[in-house]
């Protein structure tokens, strides 16, 4: 089973740090940071977590 950082956005760890290596920041962090703002977030249903 692969294990999200961001279920909704289906993201893993390694997406993340390639993401670092290619941009030298994570433009996935700043994407879905600027998703939750705008209630593109459901992590309370899509993560099994609930978080």
């Amino acid at each position: 089973m692969t294990e999200y950082v961001c279920y909704c956005f289906k993201h893993t760890a390694r997406d993340i740090e390639a993401d670092i290596k290619a941009h030298g920041k994570s433009t996935i962090m700043a994407a879905i940071a600027a998703a939750k703002k705008v209630g593109g977030c459901h992590c309370e249903t899509t993560n099994p977590k609930g978080r």
